[in-house]
């Protein structure tokens, strides 16, 4: 497939204290950004929010976040976290633009900074897990579960919308595949994409895989067909995208990250006409008994 440096293998979009660093330039976009960073016991790390505003989300431990506040002011939030993206909801901050932001975790852990350039500076916040709605999507083998934490109609941002979403094993998700690639009012918004991969490993600690695939929706348009492992992104400024599949004794975890210009924040998206009358097929149908894989608490 063509498009292959809209897939990055673990490390290889590594810099600096980031084990994953997608901004802008890097994306060759305006306004999606994506970072991963690890943290020894006890250790801290400091980054000035930019142009951008940031949601600090726990993939696997918990942090202090102190932040600038409204007016100049420091603000603390303490955030809980998670073992995995693979056990629990997890609470979060967001940090608004402008802000310099540190993050220490006396256990140590794993933390994503979504980000997406914007004009406002909201005021830096604490959602709790309890708050995070839990969704599931399509049935049978089509089924996956969504954390909506910071989706368009559930927590108030400039630009940024972010979600995850768990695929058990064997299932596909991001199906059928769609887009979001163009301006059409009240009918498909334009926001570009991260996924981020986590997969869970097999019961004997083997390493497990999944399968991305984008396919152009114009001509010479992103096309990538990715065997994606943990720590993987695919970086999608345009196409259908989907399915996203996890192979069978591996569930599969991603955040979404998008933003775009749009004159609202909102996720409209359009279905590829060749695969749209899958979702006719759903309401006779349970979704897989395996979901949700856990429940906000």
């Amino acid at each position: 497939m063509t498009s292959d440096h809209r897939h990055l293998p673990a490390g290889a979009g590594a810099d600096g204290a980031y084990d994953l660093d997608i901004g802008p330039e890097r994306a060759g976009w305006t306004y999606s950004s994506l970072r991963v960073v690890t943290l020894r016991p006890g250790a801290a790390h400091t980054f000035d929010a930019g142009d951008s505003e940031w949601i600090v989300l726990p993939l696997a431990g918990g942090c202090t976040v102190t932040t600038t506040g409204d007016g100049g002011g420091e603000m603390t939030f303490e955030l809980n976290g998670r073992d995995s993206v693979f056990t629990a909801v997890t609470d979060f901050a967001y940090v608004p633009r402008d802000a310099r932001t540190t993050l220490t975790s006396p256990g140590g852990g794993r933390f994503a900074l979504a980000g997406a350039r914007c004009e406002r500076a909201l005021p830096a916040r604490h959602v709790p897990a309890s708050a995070v709605p839990v969704e599931l999507r399509g049935t049978g083998s089509c089924s996956r579960q969504v954390n909506n934490f910071a989706a368009a109609d559930v927590f108030a941002c400039e630009r940024l919308i972010a979600v995850e979403v768990l695929t058990p094993g064997g299932n596909w998700s991001s199906y059928p595949p769609h887009k979001h690639d163009e301006h059409h009012a009240g009918e498909e918004s334009e926001l570009e994409e991260i996924y981020y991969f986590e997969i869970a490993a097999a019961p004997g600690g083997e390493a497990g895989l999944g399968y991305q695939r984008v396919s152009p929706s114009r001509e010479k348009g992103t096309d990538v067909l990715a065997e994606v492992r943990t720590g993987d992104a695919v970086l999608i400024p345009d196409g259908w995208h989907g399915p996203s599949i996890a192979a069978p004794g591996h569930a599969m975890y991603y955040l979404n990250v998008m933003a775009g210009p749009g004159p609202g924040r909102e996720w409209l998206i359009r279905d590829h006409p060749a695969h749209a009358w899958i979702r006719s097929t759903w309401p006779g149908q349970d979704p897989d008994p395996r979901l949700p894989l856990y429940e906000a608490p």
